[in-house]
């Protein structure tokens, strides 16, 4: 099994700042970082957006700029349990095929991002397609 190590530190200046082992940074926390619970719908459209962009790519097709948004819905009360997350892939480029990106991202879903399969028993999660030719 493959093993990562992510690190937290704190200090009272900058506020929460988490690393990976190649000290790419992220600050947590509002007003300077990223409010906590964003990052779990940040981290699924990462992953499934490099996915898609990867598979789009070795198809030809000519994506020009991928844009996605994750609209999360969350309980009012602690501790804010995730409920349904609903992405929307919006693709741009020239003669995209709607077929081809929603085949992309249902090979994303169904067999490479991991983030997906964490969540997907746990959450709703949907998503719509948008075209936009360049």
């Amino acid at each position: 099994m493959a093993t990562d190590t992510v690190h937290l530190h704190w200090n009272p200046e900058q506020q929460f700042i988490l690393s990976d082992n190649d000290n790419h940074q992220i600050v947590m926390k509002k007003p300077k970082g990223v409010k906590p619970s964003d990052l779990m719908s940040m981290a699924l459209i990462g992953c499934s957006s490099y996915d898609v962009v990867e598979i789009l790519n070795k198809q030809r097709q000519d994506l020009h700029e991928l844009r996605v948004t994750a609209e999360s819905t969350q309980d009012d009360t602690p501790p804010w349990r995730f409920r349904k997350i609903h992405i929307h892939y919006q693709a741009i480029g020239k003669d995209i095929d709607l077929e081809k990106v929603s085949k992309a991202i249902q090979i994303s879903e169904e067999k490479y991002c991991s983030v997906y399969a964490t969540l997907r028993d746990a959450v709703e999660i949907t998503h719509t397609i948008e075209i936009v030719e360049a």
